[in-house]
């Protein structure tokens, strides 16, 4: 992952299982990403689902995340000095503390072993305007599009309400809304998805 880039990062649990049983559990795996992502990258949008999420993010920079890394680890003075800890190894090591820490404590809690996640989260880079508009919609639209709700605003585990609320937050709600215009043109893109999606950014992302 490159620094000052946006990704559409989303993963999905083993097999059958469920990622989140409880709404303890999905408040604990947002706590859990503001402590190991939070310092790393900026999130923007997200939506969490009993068996997968999905999350647009905006990698910080190097410099960002290199006083993060030192002030963890005082000696470090550059990732040469880890032997071969690049950059990206550095992000892609935030997300297996946080999927590791998430699944330690779902494991303590439900009386199960080994792992939850599927190996090697997935990420695609956001290389377009149209691409990242569209992304915030299939992200806030997933729900409705894998049957847990009707619409949109029905599930409660997403950053929609979060953006069209004043309450305080870690998402970078301001520059969402700006991004659309505001809040009225941010909820009319979402209530106008499905003629978007069918127009050709919307891929099928595996989740």
């Amino acid at each position: 992952m490159q620094a000052e880039t946006f990704y559409h990062v989303y993963n999905h649990a083993n097999g059958n299982e469920n990622l989140f049983c409880s709404d303890e559990n999905y408040h604990y795996f947002l706590r859990q990403w503001t402590k190991y992502i939070s310092p790393v990258a900026c999130t923007y949008t997200y939506c969490l689902m009993p068996n997968h999420f999905h999350f647009l993010i905006r990698i910080k920079t190097e410099e960002e995340v290199l006083a993060f890394l030192k002030m963890r680890k005082p000696t470090l003075q550059g990732f040469e000095t880890l032997g071969g800890f690049t950059f990206d190894k550095a992000i892609s090591l935030q997300f297996s503390h946080l999927f590791n820490s998430y699944t330690q404590a779902y494991n303590k809690v439900y009386e199960r072993r080994g792992s939850l996640f599927i190996p090697n989260f997935k990420r695609k880079e956001i290389n377009s305007d149209a691409y990242l508009s569209a992304i915030i919609g299939y992200i806030h639209r997933n729900p409705v599009h894998h049957g847990f709700c009707k619409q949109i605003e029905d599930w409660p585990h997403s950053s929609y309400h979060t953006l069209l609320s004043e309450k305080p937050t870690q998402i970078h709600r301001e520059e969402v809304i700006e991004w659309f215009g505001s809040r009225k043109d941010l909820v009319n893109f979402h209530r106008h998805m499905p003629q978007i999606a069918d127009k050709s950014l919307l891929i099928d992302f595996e989740c």
